[in-house]
């Protein structure tokens, strides 16, 4: 499994090219971006085959039949590490259930690179991917993350990145910090960190902002007071014996906490 550059072709570490010259096949996302990569290292793959979404049972059934006549393959995708909200993780688990090794020759990733510059001290954190396309899933999504108390990783597509934007603000509230990391390592790369009361008027302030690649990273919930901590309880000895709904109405009926808060704790739990 061998990562790449997310944008700057100098991040290729000297293990993952030597690695890539040596091995009998590369495995590639997309083999017409991943050919551009080998050209400007001169590396010449004595087999380039295709692993994307859509085939990556089937190709790793030949990948497999490679394996059992001796021969090393590597996996690469268009940028970063593979498996990292990019094809790969059925590979690995079909090879590794097959009996073969599976090695990792670590590098970039678009995660853990936004995350060294939030600055986000405390707890750990969550990484999450791509939230869903549709605006109702997307919604319920975050709601049920509205308790996470470490920061959470997401990445989006331009498109709909204002949007997600805009719902995180109505399931997180205003005052949380998210740091918007666009076009890492490129040409454009712009890093801001700001409130989420803001990341709308960022994005409408230019253009630009909204496109290429985002990795988002939002600061987790405060740990509860003891009122909170009294309220999640409550709720909790509900949940065993009611409907979502009912309990989380009785909940703040009892206690006075906002609905919308201890809906997105019962998501949480029923989950």
């Amino acid at each position: 499994m061998v990562a790449t550059p997310l944008g700057n072709l100098r991040d290729l570490s000297p293990r993952a090219r030597d690695t890539l010259a040596a091995v009998d096949a590369i495995a590639a996302e997309d083999t017409r971006h991943s050919q551009r990569l080998l050209d400007a290292y001169g590396i010449r793959a004595k087999r380039l085959l295709s692993l994307h979404q859509h085939n990556e049972q089937e190709a790793a059934g030949k990948i497999i039949e490679m394996l059992g006549n001796g021969q090393h393959v590597a996996l690469i995708t268009d940028a970063g590490t593979p498996a990292i909200s990019d094809p790969g993780a059925r590979l690995v688990a079909r090879v590794r259930e097959a009996g073969y090794a599976v090695s990792p020759i670590p590098g970039a990733c678009a995660a853990v690179a936004a995350l060294s510059v939030a600055g986000i001290v405390e707890g750990g954190f969550r990484f999450i991917g791509f939230l869903p396309a549709k605006a109702l899933a997307r919604h319920s999504a975050l709601m049920a993350l509205a308790g996470e108390r470490d920061a959470m990783v997401f990445y989006e597509a331009p498109h709909r990145v204002a949007e997600c934007v805009a719902d995180m603000v109505a399931a997180f509230g205003c005052g949380r910090e998210i740091l918007i990391a666009r076009e890492l390592t490129k040409l454009h790369e712009e890093i801001a960190a700001m409130p989420l009361s803001e990341a709308g008027a960022w994005f409408a302030g230019n253009d630009n902002r909204k496109r290429g690649e985002f990795v988002l990273v939002v600061r987790g919930a405060d740990a509860p007071d003891g009122a909170e901590a009294e309220a999640l309880r409550v709720l909790g000895l509900l949940l065993d014996n009611l409907q979502l709904r009912s309990a989380v109405r009785l909940a703040a009926k009892i206690t006075g906490m906002p609905r919308k808060g201890l809906y997105a704790q019962a998501l949480k739990q029923r989950r």
